[in-house]
């Protein structure tokens, strides 16, 4: 018989298992040799249903509910507690706001371990330890920089130095001083002894911020968490943060649970942006994490970006968050000029403006800058050369003779092939016409540089995307073609941003269609320098838009207000909450069965999911697959979460999930 540890003998374990019905604590029992190593938030490992599985354990006790007998743990991975109390709420609060499992969770907020790592020197960890405090109490008060500007900045500032814990959403203002405010208001929170968390889109955003953290309180005390860390580097960072060697931490998406003490401060920025929004189960955003965070910790939160999203103005109309909004006067000072292709006035000075993929305004605007010795950003919102194409004479789109996919042409040479299936289609001919003759529908970042290269011999063409993004280009004319997200920062700002194909971003059938696009070109147009200093901007789409007008006016906070109203009157998100149901008919009529659903609840569909799904992490494999909707008023979010979670367990007892995907909240409604 196993001896048991002295004192509380009974370890309660989260065992890693996809299965929902699984999804609760383990009672074990602790031998005497592991009560030492077997502490809250260690890693264990765990005899279950006759094999050995990994868990962590959660709490230790004196005497355990279940009446049998219980099995003792097996051993002990690492008696490094790497899953803090905190990180352990927030992990179970967003399992159960996602109608997902702990165990789900603690995939994306714990890194795989990494033993020599691991057991690097502790007198080391001490020593960084101190050195933070020390660096991060003596910093000293910094100025308050840009958040002069805005009514509310200096008394925000003062709020977090003195301890308390102030929420906002904040609208930057045009240009590239984001990184210096997120940092001044860091400062501020270390100043009142407390930790800092700074979560971003991308690893240039990382670069940038960091930069002025450490500037602000000292390269010892911030520690930059990437996604692209190799495993050793990853822990690392993680260990850094755990162990306290750094208060202030700065990363992508999963950076949003890293363990930070005393936690002051969360900062999301751009959170409109799609890489926040986590691909794997439960699919939390880095947003709603941020909320819940601040919520069971007390920090502050600060949610940040050119155009925050309906949802971050949710945050201010529950009068939970206050706005930050900068006054007309600043925005005038700092914003860019603002021109559209499609007004009246461009129309009838150039009538061929409604057709031409570069009007002479944008050429007019393009050469001017130039010739002031200014760089020019081209935005493009597609990569690739022609990535879609159309009968030439009827114009009907181009599919796949194998597959019905679409057809596009990776490069000027070669024949067109199928974006599905990779086929080419060297001898296509049009089922509707019998035309063989094919012309662009979209035009991408490689196709553009090759246009412009012809249109401007003399310049210099740079390009920016997935193939090389650049983070940086210098004071000097040139031409960089760059995809949303992919825009490198000039020295001492463009000259003129042209924001090409704005059809391909407002004429998306998504929800989201305008605000993304007002946010991807607001970033881009925030790279422009001033109005008052030559900076232009021209956007090619129609003048009357709203997402436009927003532009030209730059004024995204009523827009998104506008948005916000729009969406409640139809029902949408965020005024309601959405789970949408992926899988085979025979699994989502299952899981629909299965679900004691709100009394408010609303069913919508099933409907077919188009074949492309099946590449982009639908469930099912082959096979014919469906959606379905549940809509639900917001306050009932949580009961259709738990709804779900417990249709889920029904069905895995009966072995019947691996067919189905249940999201809430999803980014995209098609």
């Amino acid at each position: 018989m196993t001896e048991q540890a002295a004192t509380l003998p009974i370890a309660r374990v989260a065992i890693d298992s996809p299965l929902t019905h699984l999804d609760r604590l383990f009672d074990y029992l602790v031998p005497a040799d592991l009560a030492d190593a077997a502490v809250p938030g260690s890693r264990v490992r765990v005899r279950f249903a006759g094999r050995l599985v990994d868990g962590f354990v959660l709490e230790r006790a004196e005497r355990s509910d279940h009446d049998g007998r219980l099995a003792p743990l097996e051993r002990s991975v690492s008696a490094e507690p790497v899953l803090s109390p905190q990180i352990a709420r927030l992990a179970r609060a967003v399992a159960d706001r996602y109608g997902g499992t702990l165990a789900d969770v603690l995939r994306l907020a714990v890194p795989p371990r990494h033993g020599r790592t691991e057991t690097a020197a502790v007198a080391a960890g001490k020593a960084a330890v101190a050195a933070a405090k020390a660096g991060g109490d003596s910093g000293g008060q910094r100025p308050p920089g840009e958040w002069a500007r805005y009514p509310a900045g200096a008394s925000m500032l003062a709020a977090l130095a003195d301890g308390r814990s102030p929420r906002a959403v904040w609208w930057a203002p045009p240009g590239p001083a984001w990184p210096e405010m997120i940092a001044t208001a860091v400062a501020a929170a270390v100043r009142s002894g407390r930790g800092a968390l700074v979560v971003v889109p991308d690893h240039r955003d990382v670069d940038r911020v960091e930069v002025m953290l450490v500037e602000a309180v000292g390269r010892a005390a911030v520690v930059a968490l990437r996604a692209g860390l190799g495993p050793a580097a990853r822990y690392r960072a993680f260990l850094t943060v755990l162990r306290g060697q750094a208060r202030v931490a700065v990363g992508t998406r999963a950076a949003v649970f890293a363990p930070v003490a005393d936690l002051g401060l969360v900062v999301v920025w751009d959170e409109g942006d799609e890489l926040h929004a986590e691909p794997l189960a439960p699919y939390p955003h880095t947003r709603d994490v941020a909320v819940l965070r601040a919520r069971l910790e007390g920090a502050a939160l600060l949610v940040g970006g050119f155009c925050p999203t309906a949802e971050a103005d949710g945050l201010v109309r529950a009068g939970w968050a206050h706005p930050l909004v900068l006054p007309r006067a600043e925005v005038r000072a700092l914003a860019p000029r603002v021109e559209a292709t499609g007004s009246d006035e461009e129309y009838a000075r150039d009538p061929a403006a409604r057709a031409a993929r570069l009007p002479s305004l944008a050429v007019r605007t393009a050469r001017t800058s130039l010739a002031d010795g200014a760089p020019v950003l081209i935005q493009v919102p597609r990569r690739g050369y022609q990535p879609s194409l159309a009968c030439a004479d009827c114009r009907r789109p181009a599919r796949c003779p194998h597959c019905q996919g679409p057809l596009g042409r990776p490069a000027s040479v070669g024949p067109p092939s199928c974006r599905w299936c990779g086929r080419p289609a060297a001898a296509w001919h049009c089922p509707a016409c019998e035309a063989t003759r094919l012309r662009a529908s979209v035009t991408g970042d490689r196709r553009t540089a090759e246009e412009l290269g012809r249109a401007f011999p003399d310049v210099l063409v740079r390009t920016s995307g997935r193939d090389g993004v650049l983070a940086t280009v210098p004071a000097e004319p040139a031409l960089v073609i760059s995809t949303p997200g992919a825009e490198p920062v000039a020295a001492g700002g463009y000259g003129a941003v042209l924001l090409l194909d704005g059809w391909a971003l407002l004429g998306r059938p998504d929800l989201r269609a305008a605000e993304t696009a007002l946010r991807r070109w607001a970033a881009a147009a925030a790279l422009a320098r001033p109005g008052g200093q030559g900076g232009r901007v021209v956007v090619a789409a129609d003048a009357g838009l709203p997402p436009v007008q927003a532009l030209i006016r730059w004024d995204p906070a009523t827009f998104t207000a506008r948005e916000a109203d729009e969406r409640a009157e139809l029902g949408f998100p965020p005024a309601t909450r959405i789970a949408a149901v992926d899988g085979t008919p025979a699994a989502v009529t299952e899981l629909l069965d299965a679900a004691r659903l709100p009394a408010g609840a609303e069913v919508l569909g099933p409907v077919p999911l188009p074949p492309p799904s099946r590449s982009t992490g639908a469930p099912g494999g082959e096979g014919e697959l469906e959606r379905l909707l549940v809509r639900v008023p917001r306050d009932q979010g949580g009961a259709l979460a738990a709804a779900l979670h417990a249709a889920r367990g029904v069905l895995g007892t009966r072995h019947s999930t691996s067919g189905l995907r249940v999201q809430l909240d999803p980014q995209v409604l098609g």
